[in-house]
């Protein structure tokens, strides 16, 4: 007999169903199989449940024998791959330290540090020494790259081709036309140059114009300025 494939709103459902477990009740160890493979769930359908996440982890300290160290390992990377948000330190601290110490998730560690220090070559150096971790979780190198370049955007008006480059790990054809794509989407300005030397001018933010956020903040609001006359009247 041919099951039927789920429909969006089914598979909507289940992820629904799997969520109210975990707010009406994140201690009872029979839910353990609905949350591992609810990360599998997340995994193969590029989805994120932090929440659902951490209630697994908390589960497995009471139910040590039961833990799946290769879903542990899915958990960390999908919590990379939510940088800058701390994630990824909130699990390592229900993951107990004996299993830290396993060589997967030294190098998961490893590979966190470099992104909060934003040293990205030597990220993509030692993730591309273990490609069978990182890569058993798909849209991982795409949402590194977002990471790495919010980063930049904190820091950089104009930015060294050579620099983005190294970053985001794209070099060459490849480079160009994400370029073009970020020119036409997200506002870039491709300055005059070729090669090494041309300069790619990143949208304004409060951050990498910190006048933007002086401005902001000795700007009165309107309603607060009609308010005063008013009182005044």
């Amino acid at each position: 007999m041919v099951r039927e494939r789920e429909t969006p709103k089914q598979q909507q459902q289940v992820s629904y169903t799997v969520e109210q477990l975990v707010a009406v009740n994140p201690y009872n160890p029979d839910i353990l199989p609905d949350l591992e493979n609810y990360v599998n769930e997340q995994v193969s359908s590029q989805t994120y449940s932090l929440d659902a996440n951490l209630c697994l982890l908390r589960l497995y300290q009471f139910e040590p024998e039961r833990m799946s160290t290769q879903i542990v390992a899915r958990i960390l990377v999908k919590a990379l791959m939510a940088m800058p948000a701390p994630d990824f330190s909130l699990c390592l601290f229900l993951i107990p330290e004996r299993v830290q110490m396993e060589e997967q998730f030294k190098t998961l560690i490893v590979l966190s540090h470099y992104l909060e220090t934003g040293r990205f070559r030597q990220f993509w150096d030692e993730a591309a020494k273990n490609r069978h971790i990182v890569e058993a979780v798909p849209g991982f190198e795409q949402a590194i790259q977002t990471y790495a370049i919010h980063v930049l955007s904190l820091t950089y008006q104009k930015i060294p081709r050579p620099v983005l480059a190294e970053a985001i790990n794209i070099e060459g054809l490849s480079l160009d036309k994400f370029l073009e794509h970020q020119a036409a989407n997200s506002g870039w300005i491709l300055e005059k140059g070729h090669g090494r030397g041309q300069l790619i001018v990143l949208p304004r933010n409060e951050f990498n114009h910190p006048e933007l956020k002086k401005i902001a903040a000795d700007s009165v609001p309107l309603e607060h300025i009609t308010r005063i006359f008013t009182i005044l009247g």
